[in-house]
């Protein structure tokens, strides 16, 4: 049979914006100094925590379900 050759032209990298404008939000941040902080779990008592997380403290919300990075408060 024939066979039907499709080659389509790739534009290379000209989506994005300029760089001139290449990490204006950073730059525009105000630098805030590191919080000390306690260190974190390690080994078991890690995976209990991810655990206590993922599935004891759950609590039943209507509609649709909060992401683990929510800082919304639930509402009640």
């Amino acid at each position: 049979g024939s066979t039907l050759d499709a080659t389509m032209k790739l534009f290379g990298g000209k989506v994005h914006g300029s760089l001139a404008r290449a990490g204006k939000v950073k730059g525009q941040t105000p630098k805030v100094a590191k919080q000390e902080k306690r260190k974190k779990k390690t080994g078991r008592a890690k995976r209990r925590l991810q655990y206590k997380q993922r599935f004891v403290n759950k609590v039943a919300t209507m509609g649709r379900r909060r992401g683990p990075n929510s800082n919304q408060q639930a509402a009640s």
